[in-house]
This record gives C-alpha cells, structure tokens and sequence, in this order.
C-alpha cells in the first residue's frame, strides 16, 4: 500500500511548530498526487494551510492510534519518528506519572524532581526473576536484565547511565546498585553490599554540589565494577573516577553551591570535635559564599554529615583519620580566605599575622613564613641559575586558587584510594558489572575545555552505542533468516578522528603546550590551518578569530579557545607543594608522598584558573614522574580508551536519563528541551536504525490473535503459520512491506498501522452492523408496545365513555327522584309552618284572655285581705292602749298599799315585847300547825281515795267529752280550713312568682358566668393539654436521648473493646508472626550450620587411617532438646569427640534463641495479661453498667417491695378482722340480728367501712414514707456510681428526693389560681343547691386543675408501682437462679470430689501424694480467686506469692522424685539379688519330689489380645532402627495410600507411653530427641518435595495432639473415652517437649509454604492474567523490541486449570496425610493470599494489564477460584477476603470512570486497595480498542482529593513474602491406641505390643 493513501480525510499528521516542537492537526479532504498544501484543522479548532516542500514534497507524519499511545516500548509504535516519540514520552510522563520508558534496547528515564514510591524493597522483590518485558519499563528491569545475563552468558555487564546535569543519573546508577546490593547478598559476614551502598554518601558528600539545574550534581565521572563470586553473590567492588571539576573548590557561579562536603563541615562546626578547626557559618568563607545560596530546600546539612561519618565508618576509615580529612578540608577553606594585597606593580604581599593563614598553618602542620613567602613569589629555573622572583597579586591568588584545588584533587583521590580499598575482596572476583555515570552530551553559550572534553567521551560512547544496536539488529535478522540489507546509520568516527587522530585537536593543543610560548592564538590558527576546509566537520566562526565549531552526533558546538592551553596543563607551583611535604601532619604527607614536580617543562607557567583534574589509572611506581608530565587532555584520553576496551568487553545496557524542564518543576514537560536531549543521547538515532528495517514484529501466534477478524472462516487453516502468510499477502500487496521469518513477521514502519486501521474498520463496520439490528430490534420492540398500548388506551376509553354515559342517565333519574321529594318536603314544610302560626296565635289569644279574668280576681282578693288585715290592725291597737292603761292603774294602787304596811311592820319590830309575844304565839302556833298537818293529812288520804274514785268515772266521762270535742274541732278546723285555703294558695302563688323571677335572673345570672368559667376551663385545659402534649414530647426526647448517649456509649464502649482486642489480636499475629521468623531463621542457621561443617569435613578433617567413623542418625542440635539433669551429663560425657568440638557452637546459638525465646515468652504472657485486663475492664464496665440500670430501678423495687408487704399484711389483717366480727356475730346475736338491714348490721358495715378507710389511709401514708426514704438513699448510691449518659435520670430523681416536684406541683397551683379565676364568694343557698344538685359541676371542682394533677400523679404512680413489681419479679427470679447455680456447683464439686477420692484410691500409692498435692493447690487458688475477687492489688500480689511457693514445692518435688527414683533402682537390683539368693537356698533344701510338684514361683499367665494397653516396647538399641525405618526411609506415597493417616505418629507415640510407664526418663528423651532430629533430617533432604514436607507435618501435629490428648491435664481430656483416660502419661510432663515440636512444626508449615509457593509462582501471572480464559475478549496490542509473554495458551503454558489441578493436587494430598482440617484452612488462605498479592503487584507493574477485558478476565478467575473453595467446603477458611484487593482492582478497570459520582463510588468500592494502588491502576488503565476511553488527568485528581485524608501505607506492592502466624489447634484423635495395627511393610518387627 503507498504511503500516500494513508493521508485521507480524518487522518491526523505532525506538523513543525516553534513552541511545541510538533503540533497535532487532522485533515479536512484526502491528499491527491501532485497536490502543493493540505488543508488542517489544528486541536484547538484553527484551520490552517501546510505548504509543502516544493523540492522534496514530503509529507507531513503521520500520527499512531490512539491505543499505541503511551506504549511501554517506543518501538512498538506504527509510526516511528520524533514526534511520535516525543508525544508518547509526554503523554506518560504528564497523564500516566510514568518516568521510564524502554526505546529498544534503550531505558529512557524522566527526571520527575519528586520522590516517588517506586524504589521499594517490596518493588525490588517484584522484578527479581522476571523478564524484562514482562513487566513495566524500571531502571530495577535492566539491573536485574544485567543480572540475569551474567548468570545465564557468564559474560562481565555493564549498564552505561548518561544525561545531563540535573537529568538523574546519579540516582539512576545508585538504584541500579541497591538492586544488586538487595538481589544478591554477600558471600560474607561483612555486609559488602552495605559498604557499596555507604560508597554513595561519602562520593556524593565529596564530588557532588549544587548547580542551576541540579541540587546534587555530580560533577566528576565514575565507573563502578561489582564484583560477584561463581555462585553470583557480592564480594566487592572498585570504583573509577574521571574529570573532577577542581574550579568549583574556589569558584561557584550565582545560585551554585561548592561541594557538599564544605557545606557540611560547616553546618557541623558546634561538635566539640571540630572546635579545633576555627569554622564559622558557610557565608564567613570565600569559597562557600560566592554562589549566594548556602542552603538547600529541604536538606539538612548537619543531618547529612552524619550519614557521611557513619559510611566512613562503615568503609573502615576510623575516627582519627576521618579527622585529618576534615582537618584538611578545613584548610582549604581557611586558604581561600587568605587576604593577598599590592605591594607594587609587579610584586604582592600577605600582611603579617594573618588569622586565616595562621590557622592553615596550624592546621596543616606547616610553617607560617615559608607559606606566606611561596604564595606572593615563584622559582625561576635556568641552564645555570635559579631565581626567586615575586608575583603580582593576581598572579599571588591564582597561586593561592590552584593550591586549594590541587590539595582538594589530592583529597579526592585518596579517599577513593581508600573507598576502594575498603570495597576490595581477598575473595577470587568471577565476573562483574559495571556501572558507569557519565555526564551526557553537554552545549552552552560558552563552550570551553570542559565541555570539549565531555563531547568527545560522548562521542565515543555514541559510538560504542551505535554499533551495539547495528548489531543487535543484525542478529536478529540472522536469527529469523530474513534477508539481509545494509541499513545506513550515522557514523562518527570522522568526528573522533577529528578530535583523538594525529595532528587532531588534541594532538595539536598538547603540541602547543610544549611550545615556550604556546598560546591559545597561535592554537587556533593552527587549528584553521590543518582542518579548515579539509573536514567537513570543522568550521570556523564568521565573526571570530579564537572559536572553532565541531559537528558532533548531536549538534554544532562553538568552542571558545581561551583558557584551552592553562587547563590542559594543570600546573602548581613546585615550592609551596614542597611546603606542605615538609609537614608534620601524616595524612598531607600521605597525600602528597607521590608528587613530584609540577610545573611546567617549557618554562614559567602563566597565571590562571584550571578546571579539571584526572585521576589517573593505577600505574608502577616507576612511571610516576611519567604520568605526571601528562597533559590533562592525554590523560583524558588514556583514560576514556580504557573504559571503551572495558565496555567493549561487556554486554552494555543503556539508560538515557532526561530533564524535563529547566526549572526543577515536577512533572512538567518542555517539549523543546526534551526532543533537545532526546537527539544527543541517541535515543532517536535508535528509533531511526530501528524504523530503517523492520521495526514491528509479530509472532505469528500474536498475529492470529490479533487480526483474526480480518479472516475469513475459508482462510483458517490448521498451520496458523500458512494462514498468516496467505491473509498477509490479501492484505498487503506491496511483500517489500513485510518478511516473514521462523517464528515473526517483519513490518515496515506504517504497515502495523494500516492493519491496525483495516482491523477498526472491520470492527467498526461490525459495530454498526450490531448496531443497526439491535436498534431494529429496539424500535419494533417500542411499535409493539406503542401499538399494544394504544389499543389498550382505546379500550379503556371506550369503557370510561360508557360508564361517563350510564353514569349520566342515573344522575339524570337521580335527580328526578331528588326534585320531587325536595317539592314534597317543601310544601310540606310551608304547611306545617302556617298551621304551627294559626295554633301558636290560638294559644296566645286563649291566655291573654284567662290572663285578664285572673288579674280581676287576683286584684278583688287581695283588695278583701287588706281590709281585713286593716281592720283587724286597727281593733288589736285599741285593745293593748286599753289593757295597757288598766295595768298600770293596778299597779299603782297596790303599790301604795304595799308601802303603808312595810311602815306599820317595821314599827311593830321595833319593840321587843313584840318579839316576846311573837315567840309565845309562834310555839303554840307550832303545835296547833302540827296537829292541823296531821289532820289535813289524813283528810288528803280520804280525798285522794274520793279522787281515785272520782277520776275513774270522770276519765269515763272525759274520754267522752274529749271524742267530741274532737270531733266539733275537727269540723271546725276543715271550714276554717277552706275558708284560709284560697288565700294561702294566692299568698304562695305571689312567693313563688317572686321567686321565679329572682331564679330566673339569678338563672341568667349563673349561665352568664357558668358560660365564661366553661370558655375558661376549655382554654386552660387546652392550655394544660398543649403543655402537657409539649412536657411529653420533651420527655421522650429526653428519654430517646437517654436511650441513644446509652447506646452510643455502649456502642462505643464496645467499639473501643472491638479496635483494642482487635489491636491486640493484630499485636499477638505480630507477635506470632516475629516468633516464627525467629525460627525460620533458627533453621536456615542450623542449615547453614550443617554446610559448613560438611564443608569443614570434607576439605579439613581428613580421617586417619584404621579410624572408622560410626553412623550416627543423631542431628547436631540433639543437645537443644534434652533436660539438664544427671543423666543427660553423664549422656554426654560419654559422646565421641567429634561431637565435642560442635557442642560449644550449638549451646550458644541454643542459649541466644532461648533467651529470644524467654524475651518472646515473656513479651507474649505481658499481652496476654494485658488482654486479659482489657477483658476485665470490659467486663466491669458492663457489670459497672447493668448495676447503674439495676440502681436506677431500685427505688421501684423497693417502693414495689414495700407496697407488696403491706398489700399482703393488710389483707392478712382485713381477713381476720372480718373472720372475728363474723364468729362473733353469729355467737351473740340471735338468727335475725345480723339481717340485713337489722341495727347490728348497719352498726358493723359503718365500723368495717370507716376501719377499711382509716387502713387505706395509714397504708398510703407507710407507702409514701418508704418510698421517699428508698429513693434518698438511691440517690445517694446514684450520686456515686451512674455514669455520665444516666445524668438526665439522676437529675429526676435529685428532684423526687429534694421535693422538687411536689414543690413544682404547688407552683403550678398557684400559677393556675390567677386573679382571673377568682369570683364572688358563693352564698349559702348556691353552696347548698350545688351539693345537693345530682349532677356536680366537675368544672367548678376543677378550677384550679387539681385534678388533672393528681390523675398524673396517679398514673405516674401505677407506672412506677408496676416496673417495681417487674424488677422485683426479675431480681427474685435472678436470685432463685442463682441459689440454684450455687446448688448445682456444690453438686459438681461434690461429685468431683468423689471422683478425685476414687481416682486417688485406683492411682499407686507414690502418685497419690501428688494428685492430692495437685488438688489441693487447685482448691486453694479458686478459694482466694473468690477471696481476692474484689481487691486486684491484693490479688497480683497474692498470686505471685502463690506461683513462687509453687514452683518451690514442684522443685523440692521434683528433688523427691529424683531421689525416690534412685532408691527404687537400688531397691529393685537389691529385691533382685535377695530373690536369687532366696531362690538358690530353697532349691537346695527342698527334696526332688517337693521341686517337682510344688511350683517356686507364680507363673506368668499371657494377656488375651483385647487386654493391650496400645504401648510399644523396644529396646534401647534399636531406636536408630525405629529413627530410620519409621522416619528417614519411610515412603510418604505409600503410607499415605495404604495405610491410617498419622500412623508414625501414633506408633512413636505408643513407643513414648511404653517408655513413660517403665518410668525410663532416659529413654524419653532420647526418643523425642532422635524423633525430632530424625525430622530434620529427612525435612533437610526432601525439604522441596511437597508429599514429603506435608507428610511430616501432618504427623508432626498428630504427635504433638497425642502429647495433649494423653497429657493428663483436664483441658485436653474432655473428648477422651474412658479408655484413653487411662492410657494418659503417668511419670513425666512433656509439656517443654510440646513446645519444641510446637516450634517444630512452625517450621515445617514455613517450609511446606515455601514448596507450595515455589511450585505456584511460574503459574500464578500466566494463569490469573497472561492466559485469555474467555477467549475472545482481549486482543493482543503491538509490542515492541523487548516482546512479552504471550497470553495466547501454547503448548507448556500455564493457565487458571494449571493453578486450580495443582491447589487440588495440595487439598487431596493434604487430605490424604490426615492434616487437620483447621491447618489445611490455614494453608489455603495462605496460597490464596500469595496467588492475590503476586497478581496484584504484577497488574500494578504492567500496564499493558491494565483494560477492561483484563478486569473481565481476572474476575472470572477469581470466580472459578471462589467456586473451587466452595467445591472443597473451604469458603469460611478466609481465603476469599484475602483476593479482596484483585477483586477490587479487577472492578476498578471496569467501572465507569468519568463523573464525580463514579470517584465516589470508586472511594467506596475500594476499601481493600490503598490510594496509591487506585491512582496507580488508574494511571495504568489503558484502552486495548478504540472504543475505549482513557482516564482523565482531573478524575485521577479528583479521586486524590477524596481519598487523602485515608489513614494507610504508602507502600504501593503488597508483601508476597508476607506469611500469616500459623495456630495448632487442638484436634483429639478417637482412635484407640490398642486397636492400631503395625504393617510388616515398615520394617518394624523388633517392636512388641504391650
């Protein structure tokens, strides 16, 4: 296909722009042959017309797709040419924050002027061992690429690091080697990679400074070999510098700095250790101050003098001569104050008594006067003489400069010298790899000596470069037989003949500094002369005399010639250094031990500054005057010839490292400077070499892929190879497009493209196919529903029309009916009204008329009464004048008569003759009165019989009389009755019409007020209702506020409990975790260990001859194992020797993991403890809780209590009461005196009512009273212990207890008694009328809501009287609960007590004191746990006592035993002589016959087979047989398959028991300890076979539960049968031995881990992310040079079936071997979290990963990973939680990716993944088709923005290394032990069952 017809309409090209170099535009019509322009639409919307090269009519570039933009390999892009290159670098440096990028076989590196979190250990990790392209470009890549290839071609690597200042490459070369230091190790103990690393430092410090474009500039040249011994491991290093910039020592341009070093020493001058050396502040000193910018952002120069001193001391320089550096240094700066003045013309002077030369002097050891002479004059050398001469002052400075900066060189060097040594290895170096950091190609507005030099290494290097790449080419087209064609590339080797060939540039410069007066005039016409118009290379300025132009491979460069010849040659001035030999400072003489002359050999030297030094290769000594002659430039030369032969002898590989802007500003792009920099480190003259040939390549399984929709079905053939072929010649006519090779097709550039677009096309044709039939479908589907609704819309139309129509028709009969009963009731109404008004009319007229006549009469009667009144009035008066006047008449007259005989008595008393003759007549008159008083009293005796009489017959007579009398009055009395009854009646009928009128306004009166008191009681009630509505809803949200502070206490309080157990757990795992890590160092030392001392026996310890070493299955560790008692001394005093000689190394790697062990113990026991007082403080914090909740109800309960009681006893009282009055009536009253209604009744109700009041009221009064009491003393309680979310409840109960609401009561009645209330008070008559009215007026009682109050009150009261019942109700129950527990533990422990009594008696006799012992201690620790309960202090301190005494008594115990022991022995081999003495004496005295019938002894009857105790008895000598037959021989496949799992365990086990029960300690430990070397051993010697590894490890927890199971020890013996109760270990506790194989099996689990993960890691990235395992859905993208692994399934490639066959093959062979199901839970989680964390890292390493259809893929491998966890009944091991972060990475590549609403989702979708894993997948995301969208730069900020406040790592990869601590928990076995059967395959016969 030509070119020309990709230029049509819609394509995008490149056109020239002069800001952004290129410029993207799109074309608006289709290029035609012959045509002079093409018209542009630009990306911001101009148009614009590209006139093309009339001469050349080339077109403009074509632009990639946009799926090949932002590629990891600039060679895989379609269109290869500078803008393309520079575009895709921009795009992922600016969008995708990616600073490497692969250019073939070049890694182009951004500087980003940002740290990032790349460069981790867990990164380094990531790319060891993978290939370079599998994984994203990294300067990590091509070190471990170099690595890999001096492994594999065993051939010396070198990685070539250039740029310019400020590009990076010192960062980029310290990487490189901190991946080496970290992949490799050291072949030593001496931590050499730490020492290369320390190098970077103390070089930095030394050699590096601040520039205008860099901070850390290196200004010197350094190559650095790595040396690696065969089995590929550091052993050293050795560095070479080149081109030290010595003029920065005096000279700094603005914004520059001097070398750290000065900067630093400065910062530091307040340590005590650099008083000595004078220093001040950096801007005190000429040679720090001149560059205005002493500090660096950021950078703490003290800080940094620190590190510098360590890696000093790291290297081996000791204190006292890192000293003597800075003693120097601080010479220099010292120096370079030294003030120099005029003393003429021609001469200078230093004034006397200098302080900073006295200082100098001191500090260099030299003296004073021959220092301040030889810096103001110089020496003069003639054939005869020598002159001493002075020197002018500028001439004196200069002097005084080049001195400072030779001694600075000196310095330089010598601590090169000395790093090296530092870095240097006895050990034979087998290869290395070079690491060179080289300035890069280098072009100013002055260019002098300097960057001359600089162009011409690069030059060379160019060159270098540039053949490497022919080559590479070369061979691959050789490789895959393609025809080759000589592709022309830029050679510059003209260029280097220019500068390095004789009569060169330097050839003639070093010629001219031979000359007496050589200058650079006479150089530079030296140099038109010989080059001018003779290379095309060499030009020369218009416009100068002294400047010359060279054409290098990057650019024209001017060079200024002066200052060329004084920097060549690098002289100082002979006698000052001849000063400084003289000192008596040892390092200056160190420095300077090797100077010789320095001047020049054509005579005085001419004053100046020099800028360069080099430090020479190592040379003899006899060539040192020599190579002293040298000029800088030759030396130069030699130098860089050197380093090519090196480099030429090594694979290079290229980093080209770039600065993207000139201002230091992170990640900002200057495209100008960048294509700038791109064209001089030969980064496109690569992509020109590579775009010249084939630059795109296929394989032609990736081609099938990729461009099978091409295909048509007929065109698929079996052999992929032959289909390519004929679909690429259908597709491509022009065949020079394309070659096909052996295993790739080769395209021309622009062909991948053209397919790419054949490819869209298709897939947009088939999109807009799919398109058109599923809109087809779409809108039919909407007919369908539109016609099926409007059909449905008709019907129900048709329906309501007709419904509207019936619906009319009724409403119209309705309305009939309605108008004809409306007219009826109408006229009806009218006519009841007329008749109501004629009969109303009637009635009127009627009482008007009766009305009138009843006035008449009324007026007639009552004119008759006044009359008679009148009349009887006036009579009455006259009569009382009358009686009145005749009264007082009498009274006057007897008044008179009365007065005229009290004066004639009183005359007559005066006499006394008078008195005489009174007394003589009164005593006669006496006795006369006597005899008459008897007369008259018998005449009354006969008168009153006369009367008796008389009265009998008068009653007679009278009872007549009186019934008539009667009778006359009766009739008397009814006339006068109807004679007055007309005019009472008229008299009441006046009173009661008064009164109707008084009622009636009295009536009115009341409803007036009646009404008003109604309207306002409503209002108050509504007032009372609305404030009682107002009361209730402040209450509940008083009471929801109560309840949710408590609830958020609670939930809080629980939440705190959650994190701190949570972080305790996590503290713990890391507990677990450090303690395994421990171990697996343990063993990885034993291993190491155990190499060496075969290393020492086989080179060393030659055995001597007749000397047979004797097979031991022993391990060296068997010491670690066993008990410090007798036994094991004298056990190892009888080891061989050889065994002596290892057992100190042993014991003090034993003694140091124990003490870790004890410090791990220890700090596990204190968190645990600590735990458990977390626990205890949740715990009292919820009973603290529930008893607040029980205290805040105690005041019901109590109130209940008491109301309870006295309910109870007031019945019991009522009951009695009635029973007494009931006995007592029936006893004394007769049958009818209790009748109702009899006196005696009504007498007893009225007691029994007002006693049952009278109760009723003293029963209230006790309630309230105990009531008020219980709640002031629950306040009280309240007070102190309700925490802060019970404060609004101890607030209302503070005011039950003051009063406060009574008082709150009394004020609501006085505020309702308002003056508005109040009213006249009533009269007695309204009062009594009220009352006796049947219906009171409750409003009236009500008036000052009194009511209301108490039915509140009531209420209230009845609610609290029911929750005091319930709560008491509760806590009765509680407490029933309660006695009952106690009940049923005193049953337990009774029932335990008899247990241990019959234990006791079935246990021998010595094991009782011991059971009993251990009994009692136990009784007594729960007795003072229940005692010291309440007092924690009391109770530490308690316990600690009780651990002591304990462990005193198990030690006298222990001692007992011992003892005991030892005495039995004896005993028995003493029973055992007696009986044979016994037996000899007996068989001597008894007779033959006696022998024979009487049997001696017992004899022994054999046990049938079901009485064995599953024991196994052996002998001590076969126990390395048992070690070997059952462990190190024994087959796992076999045993696995045949026989029970566990079988080793469990026979070793019963071999154990046989052992504890003969009471052999000796024997038991033994056992345990070949066992446990036994597996070691075998571990050791099939440690990567994984039947092997999970064999042993199920057999080791099965032996190590047998331990628990049979231990004896009650937490382990609740799942025994009462038989394995009985088989439990009586003699010894192996409870350390469980630990060492809890320890045991720590490791083994680690090493099974490690098999298991080794075998997965090749499968883990091919099947969850290479392999398609929904074919179809991802296609393959063009790659470039550095091809990836293919994810197309080939024959040998793993995919997911690989992974879920092999974690099968794992379950069933765990299953097999009988592992717990608990550990196999544990290991699959573990596998599980490797396969997720391997698979993330490498999709956060992989950007070609990273697209929609990969997320598809991953979650459908997740998918069929879940299903298999289902499958195996896994799902809750915790294994799925542990892909959590893939599944989330996996969704984040296919959720949506646009809004802010889609950030939001992603923030909370991700959880499980950190930011910088989400911005990173993010950044990575890229589209595989063209229908996909890339992520914008402002949704990745946006998602920043959200997720900075997250609390997390910054660590980017997850650990893979990372293993969670493993836990064994127990898992009793129900077999028993003495059904186990020994197969006869194990070899095991010498074993008896017992």
């Amino acid at each position: 296909m030509a070119a020309s017809e990709l230029y049509t309409k819609y394509a995008r090209v490149w056109i020239p722009d002069a800001d952004e170099v290129w410029k993207s535009a799109e074309l608006l019509k289709d290029y035609k042959q012959g045509d002079a322009s093409l018209q542009l639409r630009l990306e911001d919307g101009t148009d614009v017309e590209h006139k093309l090269d009339p001469k050349t009519k080339n077109l403009p570039h074509l632009r990639n797709p946009d799926i090949l933009v932002g590629e990891n390999d600039l060679t895989a892009l379609s269109y290869l040419h500078e803008p393309a290159v520079l575009h895709n670098l921009k795009v992922r440096f600016i969008d995708s924050k990616l600073i490497y990028t692969y250019c073939g076989i070049v890694l182009v590196a951004i500087n980003p002027y940002e740290t990032l979190p790349i460069y981790g250990t867990d990164i380094i990790n990531a790319y060891s061992g993978q290939n370079m392209g599998d994984m994203d470009p990294h300067i990590f890549a091509v070190a471990e690429e170099a690595y890999k290839q001096m492994a594999r071609d065993e051939r010396n690597q070198s990685i070539i690091v250039s740029g310019e200042s400020g590009a990076g490459k010192t960062v980029s070369a310290k990487y490189a080697m901190r991946y080496f230091a970290t992949v490799s190790g050291s072949a030593s103990e001496a931590n050499v990679e730490e020492k290369v690393l320390a190098s970077n430092p103390i070089m930095e410090a030394i050699g590096n400074a601040k520039t205008t474009r860099n901070d850390n500039s290196s200004r010197f040249g350094k190559y650095i070999e790595i040396g690696f011994d065969r089995r590929y491991r550091i052993i050293g290093a050795n560095m070479r510098t080149y081109l030290l910039e010595k003029s920065r020592v005096v000279f700094q341009a603005d914004e520059e700095r001097n070398y750290h070093i000065f900067y630093q020493l400065c910062a530091s001058a307040h340590l005590p250790e650099f008083k000595a050396l004078k220093l001040g502040a950096a801007n005190t000193f000429n040679c720090t101050k001149q560059g205005r910018s002493p500090v660096i952002d950021g950078v703490d120069d003290a800080k940094e003098m620190a590190t510098t001193r360590h890696a000093f001391s790291l290297l081996g320089i000791n204190e006292s001569y890192q000293m003597g550096i800075f003693q120097v240094l601080g010479a220099i700066l010292h120096l370079c104050n030294v003030d120099i003045k005029d003393r003429d013309s021609d001469s200078s002077v230093i004034p006397p008594n200098n302080g900073h030369l006295t200082i100098f002097c001191e500090l260099m050891g030299v003296t004073y006067q021959d220092m301040s002479h030889w810096l103001c004059h110089k020496k003069l050398k003639t054939a005869s003489e020598t002159y001493i001469k002075p020197i002018p002052k500028l001439q004196a400075i200069n002097a005084r400069d080049a001195l400072a900066k030779h001694i600075y060189a000196k310095l330089f060097n010598w601590i090169v010298d000395h790093v090296n040594q530092a870095l240097h290895s006895t050990v034979k170096q087998h290869s290395f790899i070079g690491v060179l950091d080289i300035y890069g190609f280098e072009t100013f507005e002055i260019n002098s000596f300097e960057q001359f030099c600089i162009n011409y290494a690069n030059e060379k290097l160019q060159q270098q470069f540039n053949m490497h790449v022919f080559k590479l080419e070369q061979e691959e087209y050789m490789k895959e037989q393609i025809p080759w064609t000589l592709i022309d590339f830029y050679d510059n080797q003209p260029c280097i003949n220019l500068i390095e060939a004789k009569m060169g540039v330097l050839d003639l410069l070093d010629e001219e500094c031979r000359m007496p007066k050589g200058s650079d005039d006479t150089w530079a016409q030296k140099l038109y002369n010989t080059h001018l118009n003779k290379c095309a290379l060499f030009q020369k300025p218009r416009l100068s005399n002294k400047a010359f132009i060279i054409q290098h491979f990057a650019d024209k460069v001017e060079y200024q010639c002066d200052g060329f010849l004084e920097k060549n040659k690098d002289t100082v001035n002979e006698e000052q250094i001849n000063v400084l030999k003289t000192s008596k400072f040892e390092l200056l003489v160190e420095l300077f031990q090797d100077e010789e002359k320095g001047t020049s050999p054509t005579g005085p030297p001419p004053g100046g500054r020099t800028r360069l030094s080099i430090k020479p290769d190592k040379t003899r000594a006899g060539q040192a005057s020599k190579e002293h002659k040298k000029t800088v430039g030759l030396q130069f030369r030699n130098s860089l010839q050197l380093l090519m032969e090196t480099l030429n002898a090594t694979t290079p590989h290229y980093v080209r490292c770039i600065k993207p802007n000139d201002h230091k500003y992170p990640f900002t792009f200057d495209p100008r400077r960048a294509v700038q920099q791109l064209r001089a480190c030969g980064v496109l003259e690569t992509i020109r070499i590579s775009a010249a040939g084939f630059p795109s390549r296929w394989t032609y399984q990736e081609f099938f892929s990729r461009y099978r929709v091409l295909m048509k079905q007929k065109d698929v053939l079996s052999d992929k190879k032959l289909t390519c072929r004929n679909v690429l010649e259908k597709l491509i006519k022009d065949q020079d497009k394309y070659q096909f090779g052996k295993t790739k097709i080769f395209f021309r550039a622009g062909q991948v493209a053209y397919l790419e677009k054949l490819r869209a096309d298709k897939l947009r044709a088939a999109c807009i196919r799919i398109q058109k039939t599923i809109r087809c479908w779409l809108v039919r589907k909407k007919y369908l529903r539109m016609k099926s609704a409007a059909i449905t819309i008709q019907r129900y139309v048709r329906g309501h029309q007709a419904r509207c129509l019936a619906k009319f028709m009724r409403r119209t009969r309705a309305a009939i009916i309605i108008q004809k009963y409306q007219r009826m009731y109408v006229e009806r109404k009218r006519y009841k009204r007329l008749q109501a008004a004629a009969l109303i009319i009637q009635c009127i007229l009627r009482a008007y008329t009766a009305k009138q006549k009843y006035q008449g009469m009324l007026r007639e009667h009552k004119a008759i009464i006044i009359q008679k009144m009148v009349r009887g009035w006036l009579a009455r008066q006259w009569y009382k004048r009358s009686l009145e006047a005749i009264v007082y008449l009498q009274c006057c007259i007897r008044r008179m008569k009365a007065r005229r005989e009290l004066k004639k008595l009183k005359i007559e008393a005066r006499s006394v003759e008078h008195y005489k003759k009174l007394n003589i007549g009164m005593e006669n008159k006496i006795m006369q009165l006597q005899r008459k008083v008897d007369e008259q009293h018998r005449e009354n005796k006969n008168m009153h019989e006369r009367l008796s009489s008389l009265e009998n017959s008068c009653a007679v007579e009278t009872e007549k009389l009186r019934n008539e009398v009667a009778r006359l009055r009766g009739t008397e009395e009814e006339a006068r009755n109807n004679a007055n009854r007309i005019n009472t009646l008229q008299e009441e009928l006046a009173r009661l019409t008064k009164e109707l009128q008084e009622t009636k306004v009295e009536k009115k009166t009341i409803e007036d007020w009646a009404e008003k008191y109604r309207d306002e009681m409503e209002q108050m009630v509504s007032d009372l209702k609305e404030k009682n509505t107002l009361l209730k809803s402040e209450k509940d949200d008083l009471n929801r506020m109560i309840q949710e502070q408590a609830k958020e206490m609670k939930e809080k309080m629980e939440r705190v409990l959650l994190e701190e157990t949570k972080q305790l757990e996590t503290d713990l795992n890391e507990e677990r975790s450090r303690y395994q890590n421990l171990l697996s160092e343990h063993l990885r030392l034993e291993e190491r260990y155990d190499d060496l001392k075969e290393e020492m026996t086989l080179t060393v310890n030659v055995p001597k001859p007749g000397h047979k070493r004797t097979d031991s299955t022993h391990s060296s560790n068997e010491s670690e194992y066993t008990y410090n008692s007798e036994f094991a001394e004298s056990e190892e005093s009888s080891r061989g020797g050889e065994d002596v000689t290892k057992a100190p190394l042993d014991m003090s790697l034993f003694l140091k993991l124990q003490k870790r062990v004890t410090e791990l113990e220890q700090e596990k026991q204190a968190l645990q403890s600590e735990l458990d007082r977390k626990e205890d403080q949740a715990q009292k914090t919820r009973a603290r809780e529930e008893d607040d909740h029980k205290r805040a109800r105690g005041a019901e309960l109590e109130y209940e209590s008491l109301k309870r009681q006295e309910l109870e006893s007031e019945n019991k009282k009522l009951k009695h009461n009635l029973n007494e009055m009931r006995r007592s009536i029936s006893e004394k009253g007769g049958p009818g005196s209790a009748a109702p209604g009899s006196p005696a009744y009504k007498v007893l109700l009225d007691q029994l009512n007002s006693s049952n009041e009278e109760l009723e009221v003293r029963k209230e009064e006790v309630l309230i009273l105990r009531s008020q009491l219980v709640s002031q003393k629950e306040a009280m309680q309240h007070k102190e212990t309700m925490t802060e979310a019970m404060s609004y409840m101890e607030d209302v109960q503070k005011m039950k207890d003051a009063g406060e609401i009574t008082q709150a009561y009394i004020g609501l009645k006085e505020t309702n008694r308002s003056p508005k209330f109040l009213r006249r008070p009533l009269e007695v008559n309204d009062l009594v009328t009220r009352l006796r009215s049947p219906t009171q007026d409750y409003h009236a009682l009500n008036e000052d809501g009194e009511l209301w109050l108490v039915y509140e009150g009531l209420k209230e009261t009845n609610r609290l009287l029911e929750s005091q019942l319930q709560t008491q109700r509760k806590a009765h129950d509680n407490e029933v609960e309660s006695l009952r527990g106690e009940l049923q533990s005193v049953k337990e422990e009774n029932n335990r007590q008899q247990q241990l009594l019959a234990q006791n008696l079935q246990l021998p006799p010595e094991a009782r004191i011991e059971a009993s012992l251990q009994h009692e201690i136990t009784r007594l620790t729960n007795e003072n746990l229940e005692l010291y309960a309440g007092d924690l202090k009391n109770y530490r301190q308690y316990r600690m006592s009780l651990f002591q005494r304990i462990i005193d008594l198990m030690e006298q115990l222990e001692k007992q035993d011992k003892t005991v022991r030892k005495l039995k022995k004896q005993l028995k081999v003493f029973a055992k002589k007696i009986g044979e003495l016994e037996v000899g004496g007996q068989t001597e005295n008894v007779s033959p016959g006696q022998t024979i019938d009487e049997p001696i002894r017992p004899v022994n009857i054999p046990r049938k087979e079901k009485d064995f105790q599953g024991m196994l008895e052996y002998k001590k000598d076969d126990e390395p047989k048992l070690v070997k037959n059952l462990i190190l021989e024994l087959k796992p496949r076999g045993v696995a398959v045949n026989l029970i799992p566990g079988l080793p365990a469990y026979i070793l086990f019963m071999c154990l028991r046989h052992a504890d029960y003969v009471n052999d300690d000796q024997k038991v430990r033994t056992l345990l300890t070949s066992t446990i070397n036994g597996i070691k051993k075998i571990l050791k010697k099939r440690g990567d076979d994984f039947e092997t590894v999970s064999f042993w490890l199920s057999n080791t927890c099965r032996f190590l539960h047998c331990l628990k199971q049979y231990s004896g020890e009650e937490s382990f013996m609740k799942h025994n049968t009462t038989r394995q109760n009985d088989h439990c270990l009586t003699n010894f506790d192996l409870a350390e031995y469980r630990q060492v194989l809890s320890d045991l099996a720590i490791q083994i689990y680690q090493q099974l881990i490690k098999c298991m993960e080794n075998i997965l890691q090749s499968m883990i990235v091919p099947g969850m992310l290479e392999h398609e395992t929904i074919q179809g859905v991802s296609g393959v993208k063009p790659t470039g040079l550095r091809k990836r692994t293919s994810s197309i399934a080939d024959e040998g490639t793993y995919t997911l079936d690989s992974i879920l066959r092999q974690l099968s093959s794992f379950h069933s062979t765990m299953c097999q071997h009988g592992t717990d199901p608990e550990l196999i839970k544990q290991v699959v989680k573990q596998m599980f979290y490797i396969i997720g964390a391997v698979t993330l890292n490498n999709l956060l390493l992989r950007k070609d990963m990273c697209s929609w259809s990969k997320g598809m893929q991953i979650r459908y491998n997740v998918s069929q990973l879940e299903e298999w966890l289902r499958d195996k009944n896994l799902m809750n091991s915790g294994a799925k939680e542990t892909l959590e972060p893939l599944i989330q990475a996996a969704q984040l590549l296919q959720v949506k990716k646009k809004t802010d609403e889609d950030a939001e989702a992603i923030c909370s979708m991700c959880n499980a993944l950190t930011t910088a894993q989400i911005v990173k997948v993010l950044n990575l995301y890229t589209p595989v088709n063209e229908f996909e969208e890339r992520v914008t730069v402002l949704f990745i900020r946006t998602i920043q923005t959200r997720l900075r406040d997250r609390k997390e790592s910054p660590q980017l990869l997850m650990d893979t290394k990372n293993i969670y601590p493993v836990t064994f928990p127990f898992n009793p076995s129900s077999l028993a032990l003495e059904t186990i059967q020994i197969p006869s395959s194990l070899n095991l016969g010498f074993l008896t069952r017992v």
